[in-house]
């Protein structure tokens, strides 16, 4: 029989958690965030100044974006829409063939992936909210893949598709395929025990072949109790997702509850602590765990306290920039302290030996809210904002 984890964070009665929850969304009014200009705007930064050029703007509250062979760019929608971006344009019409989504807050249409062989069988990744039951509601977090033919998806099929949970409480998902040929996939699960549950596929990151079944050599297969699509455990609301371009490491950036937002690197059946060990708070106030790690607990590789609500992850290697950000890590954020207003795109410089060295926060005076960052196959970093008037975002040299 499996056993179940206690912790006193979680037993509370499911109302009162409820309330909990509705309590954390009531944040102050924040800071007042200038309205994104349509023209290229040169900030700022440690290095030199750089140019911030909108590629595309009226986009509505976009998640991730995939690069196509021939210079095109699919974003996709929270709300269920793949938009194609084209020459700098963006096509009035989605692109058709979406599965429907389920879409409040961090749930809906979200990650994008291109399989490696994408310009011999077309195949598309998409990771989104499914709505389960109706009444009373029940979502999972589900992977699907079909054919990019022309301006339509075709034959798109769930091939993965999570256990379910209630109501419309989110839990993100991120994909990407690293370089063995497996497709990397994570779940979220903020609330209850799940993440520390080896039945669960809920607050891991899983490994998988491009059909949806578990990779062969997944550290848990064959262990009893276990899932075998696991590859790490314990996480919380994963919202980046990247291989180190010059080690191969996988990195993710984490959400913690209130506080405690992590970067880790991530390591093959390693458990990374959630809900038992954090360097957050709850939402009422205490610390999740005194102290924050345990033996057999993976320490992040960087957090935050206050927290920066990180989303997208990315590295940069080129010479479209400056020397120092060839080793770094670029990590949107959406706010900073809960404060709303003070979105910025976060560099964390690290040493020969991966340890970090600096921080910078870049951005700052535009206030956007960053869901995404990606290098692009021309070396450019590439930022989607999260609004419902949103922008897909160029940054180049401003001295070039």
């Amino acid at each position: 029989m499996r056993q179940r984890l206690t912790h006193p964070i979680f037993t509370l009665a499911p109302a009162v958690i409820s309330l909990l929850a509705i309590d954390a969304l009531a944040q102050p009014s924040g800071l007042p965030r200038p309205p994104l200009s349509d023209q290229p705007v040169v900030v700022a930064t440690a290095d030199g100044p750089i140019r911030v050029v909108p590629v595309v703007t009226e986009l509505s509250h976009p998640w991730g974006m995939a690069f196509l062979p021939n210079g095109d760019v699919l974003v996709t929608e929270r709300a269920g829409q793949v938009r194609l971006i084209r020459d700098g344009v963006l096509d009035p019409m989605p692109i058709a063939g979406v599965p429907t989504v389920h879409a409040v807050r961090l749930s809906g249409l979200l990650d994008i992936a291109l399989h490696p062989d994408f310009e011999t069988n077309r195949f598309v990744y998409l990771t989104y909210t499914k709505n389960i039951q109706q009444e009373p509601l029940e979502v999972s977090t589900t992977l699907a893949r079909g054919r990019l033919e022309g301006h339509a998806f075709v034959d798109m099929q769930d091939i993965f598709i999570t256990e379910t949970w209630p109501g419309n409480g989110g839990s993100a998902s991120r994909i990407t395929f690293g370089p063995d040929g497996y497709l990397y996939m994570t779940t979220g699960a903020s609330n209850g025990l799940f993440a520390q549950e080896p039945g669960s596929v809920r607050g891991k990151i899983l490994r998988l072949r491009d059909d949806g079944t578990p990779a062969p050599d997944n550290p848990f297969v064959g262990q009893p109790g276990y899932r075998a699509e696991i590859f790490s455990l314990g996480h919380r609301n994963q919202l980046g997702l990247a291989f180190n371009p010059v080690t191969g490491e996988l990195w993710n950036s984490e959400m913690g509850p209130n506080g405690g937002d992590e970067v880790n690197i991530i390591l093959p059946g390693r458990n990374y602590g959630w809900p038992l060990y954090s360097y957050g708070r709850t939402y009422e106030g205490p610390y999740v765990s005194n102290p924050p790690w345990a033996e057999g607990i993976e320490l992040p590789w960087a957090h935050w306290m206050p927290g920066i609500s990180p989303s997208g992850l990315s590295f940069y290697t080129g010479d479209q920039y400056f020397p120092s950000w060839n080793n770094s890590v670029f990590i949107g954020s959406v706010r900073v302290g809960q404060i709303q207003g003070t979105g910025h795109l976060s560099r964390v410089q690290f040493d020969e030996n991966g340890n970090e060295r600096r921080r910078e926060l870049l951005l700052t005076t535009l206030g956007q809210r960053i869901r995404d960052v990606q290098q692009g196959p021309d070396g450019y970093l590439y930022l989607l904002t999260e609004e419902n008037d949103a922008a897909l975002l160029r940054l180049e040299r401003a001295d070039d």
